[in-house]
């Protein structure tokens, strides 16, 4: 799997420009390595990261590559990965979950507008997702990129749930705040509940404290109560409730697999690792009220003729 576009390059890693030229990322790698050493007192995880970095751009065909955007040890270029994509060949004949509206569109024509104004009037780009570009870019056109890319991932785990399930993607909302996009990314039907979902990806660990999440990445933000105001705004038309509240984040940036941080009127407040989504909703979420066969029919006719896409 590819990294994150918020994920630091190897020379944000080394500390180095990107043009930095051969000697001077040589010196660069030795005086991260030293700094980073355990046995020096450094982080074994930055001192990984260092060394990971180097074989990146160690050598002029390592770097040559990656520059291209398609690195050592990656299952696929990122740009192949960044750039939408062709649906994949499903691999078995086991029913999809019934699914509804675009997942990662609003995010996806977001970045493409603001990259393409960050770079200029009349600069014509002939390749918005070139992994140089992207790296260039400032770290809120990169994060909606990021968020695009999550969006898509959930999308494809939550197919999987089955026929029993209706999942409604990019969801019109006037809920949003400022800065924030006007629309739920998410909303699950099931035996096991209604689930509003946030695909995240901020570039860094989150956890919950005191009912809400924190991490050095969120920058103020509040994203249990802004998930909350949004699901309120899109589910209060059909006059349901969500039974959870989950923001679904890549799984290094999650401590444990499923976390429980209370509840928001009622309904379960979940950080969740991306491999776990599907599972977890299967099982049902922990505090969260499940739906019998009659309700979810009643609930899913209501949400059927209420809910807008955006």
């Amino acid at each position: 799997m590819p990294d994150s576009p918020l994920s630091d390059s190897p020379y944000e890693v080394l500390g180095v420009t990107a043009d930095a030229d051969a000697a001077a990322l040589r010196v660069a790698y030795r005086r991260a390595l030293r700094h980073a050493h355990p046995d020096t007192g450094g982080d074994a995880e930055r001192f990984h990261a260092v060394q990971r970095a180097w074989e990146l751009v160690g050598t002029p065909e390592a770097r040559a590559a990656f520059d291209r955007g398609n690195g050592p040890g990656m299952a696929e270029p990122e740009h192949a990965a960044w750039a939408p994509s062709a649906p994949r060949p499903r691999r078995d004949s086991r029913p999809l979950a019934r699914t509804y509206g675009h997942p990662g569109g609003w995010s996806r024509q977001r970045y493409l507008d603001l990259i393409r104004e960050w770079a200029g009037r009349g600069v014509t780009l002939d390749d918005p997702y070139d992994p140089a570009l992207v790296r260039s870019a400032p770290r809120d056109i990169r994060h909606v990129l990021a968020d695009a890319l999550a969006e898509e991932e959930t999308a494809r785990s939550l197919a999987t749930l089955g026929i029993a399930y209706t999942v409604w993607h990019d969801l019109a909302t006037d809920a949003a705040g400022a800065g924030l996009p006007p629309k739920l990314d998410h909303l699950v039907l099931g035996p096991t509940g209604l689930i509003a979902i946030q695909s995240e990806d901020w570039g860094g660990p989150v956890a919950f404290k005191r009912g809400e999440l924190i991490g050095e990445a969120l920058a103020g933000e509040r994203p249990i109560r802004e998930l909350a105001a949004r699901a309120k705004s899109v589910t209060r038309p059909a006059r349901v409730k969500p039974t959870a509240l989950v923001v679904v984040v890549p799984d290094e940036d999650a401590a444990v697999p499923l976390e429980v941080g209370g509840s928001v009127r009622g309904a379960a407040a979940v950080l969740v690792r991306r491999s776990r989504l599907a599972s977890a909703i299967r099982e049902g979420i922990p505090g969260a009220p499940v739906l019998g066969g009659a309700d979810a029919m009643e609930v899913r006719s209501r949400l059927q003729t209420a809910l807008r896409f955006a």
